[in-house]
């Protein structure tokens, strides 16, 4: 079994999403006592959510291609960035080490091409949804057409993110927010919706709605399971 290098902390809420979610399919793959090879480098979320909103990227990117050059050191043998917004700076960090990163957008981009999803809506921070480096790479590498909510309906999504989710705190009318935004993308003509910030799936899960849902942190996840388990005999 490889083991996986984590880049967690941001939010560490959903970090343990990504932590249960590895060894649970682990255990599933293997069965009896197995557990996945983890190691975790976990920043503090303050100083990133700081520098996420200053726009200041180059020292985010600093950040996190020495955690994973640290990851390399101890004996990570792939990358996986524990949060949609931070793939921004994804091809930096990947430049940063000799071991695989192993991308989110690419991850859920061939969940969606596998399910013959042609457009889709996408759900995360202002940044994952407004800015290029997440929606382009759909569109350009696996030719899907990417939605996302209007304007206001983005402040609102953003602001519960970073205000709520990240905090802990689920509420019922941010849930029924998220699911209204959701509903209008639909009608605008997405087949499905990305869960595309790895908070989200703590406020919505498909249980609240008939439109598919792809949550990222467990195809993430999984994607980090296959890496592990490729070429390996059970022991």
């Amino acid at each position: 079994m490889r083991t996986i290098g984590l880049i967690g902390g941001m939010s560490w809420e959903s970090t343990v999403s990504y932590y249960q979610s590895i060894n649970r399919q682990i255990k599933q793959r293997l069965g009896g006592l197995h557990s996945a090879k983890i190691i975790l480098h976990s920043v503090d979320f303050a100083q990133i959510e700081q520098l996420q909103h200053q726009h200041r990227w180059p020292e985010l990117a600093e950040i996190l291609a020495e955690a994973a050059q640290g990851l390399e050191k101890a004996g990570a043998e792939c990358v996986v960035i524990c949060t949609n917004t931070m793939h921004k700076v994804a091809d930096i960090v990947q430049q940063a080490t000799s071991i695989p990163l192993l991308h989110i957008a690419d991850a859920t981009a061939k969940s969606l091409v596998a399910d013959e999803i042609q457009k889709v809506g996408l759900l995360g921070t202002r940044f994952t949804m407004e800015q290029e480096f997440y929606r382009q790479r759909l569109e350009d590498k696996f030719a899907i057409e990417v939605l996302i909510p209007e304007q206001s309906e983005r402040e609102i999504v953003h602001r519960v993110i970073y205000e709520e989710l990240c905090l802990g705190k689920i509420k019922t009318s941010s849930r029924n927010h998220y699911l209204n935004i959701m509903a209008n993308l639909h009608q605008r003509g997405a087949q499905a919706v990305i869960l595309g910030c790895t908070e989200i799936a703590l406020l919505i899960s498909q249980m609240d709605t008939n439109i598919p849902l792809y949550n990222t942190t467990d195809i993430h996840a999984l994607a980090a399971v296959d890496f592990a388990l490729k070429n390996s005999l059970q022991s």
